[in-house]
């Protein structure tokens, strides 16, 4: 049966008739969900949301959410989720604060146990959290990112694609893309399991690695660091889109290991 006869469903709501709605769902409000999208028992979706098609959402999981801000007015604010995304037990993606703005989630996220992604935060697609993962207000998370369990970061941060943050870090600053960060925002390394399994090859990996040498090796001028990359030739584009990133910094960026303390060469 598409809609379990125990869950409450606003007369407002768009349920696709491919949908799975199980027992016990609450959606409250003008709520979207498309095709074959499965709601397991127990979740709870709200607010303006709307959700794509080939979703599962497990038990518990709450979507739509007033923020948690206290500026919030109850201003008409909203979720966009796109298509084949996992949210599973207990996972939260409160909606936006300010009047029209939303959340918003790409395509093929996977979003572990008590992830909690606030108001205003934009995920690109692959993402993956896991369980306990916490991004506060306005974050921006590039595609293919994973943030393991326990991460805490700070609002406004921006996280480069195919970055990686190690369990239990936090970060006040933007990650740059393709970096390894564990601790307090410390770059350890590039992530070349991750930039292998999207299929590059040796060169393209090599040349991130070499401007990683330059800029966060140890603690340094960052602005006398990107100079030098871009006087050693070769840039490639890969070593430009992270040049770019650093440039484009409000929040400063991550650093390198203090003086004496070991960087990885890879992760």
């Amino acid at each position: 049966m598409p809609i379990h006869p125990t869950a409450v469903i606003d007369p407002r709501a768009e349920i696709d008739a491919t949908a799975d709605v199980g027992p016990y769902v609450v959606v409250d409000g003008r709520v979207r969900v498309g095709p074959r999208t499965r709601v397991m028992a127990h979740a709870y979706l709200t607010g303006d949301t709307v959700i794509g098609a080939d979703n599962v959402i497990f038990p518990g999981a709450g979507i739509g959410h007033a923020p948690m801000d206290l500026k919030y007015d109850g201003a008409p604010t909203g979720v966009r989720i796109g298509d084949r995304n996992t949210f599973r037990e207990n996972a939260e993606v409160h909606r936006g604060t300010a009047e029209g703005s939303v959340t918003t989630i790409g395509d093929d996220c996977y979003l572990m146990s008590h992830a909690h992604v606030a108001h205003n935060c934009t995920l690109g697609d692959h993402v993956i959290m896991a369980t306990g993962a916490m991004l506060a207000g306005w974050c921006q998370v590039a595609e293919r990112v994973f943030v393991s369990g326990n991460c805490v970061v700070h609002q406004f941060v921006r996280i480069g694609r195919v970055a990686m943050l190690r369990g239990g870090s936090r970060t006040s600053r933007d990650v740059p893309p393709f970096a390894v960060m564990d601790g307090t925002h410390v770059v350890r390394g590039v992530n070349r399991v991750g930039l292998r399994r999207l299929g590059w090859d040796a060169a393209r990996i090599r040349a991130v690695m070499n401007a990683y040498r330059v800029l966060f090796r140890v603690r340094c001028n960052l602005s006398d660091a990107m100079a030098r990359v871009e006087s050693n030739g070769a840039v490639t584009e890969e070593v430009a889109e992270l040049l770019a990133f650093l440039r484009s910094s409000e929040r400063g960026v991550a650093h390198g290991p203090p003086r004496g303390a070991a960087a990885d060469a890879t992760d």
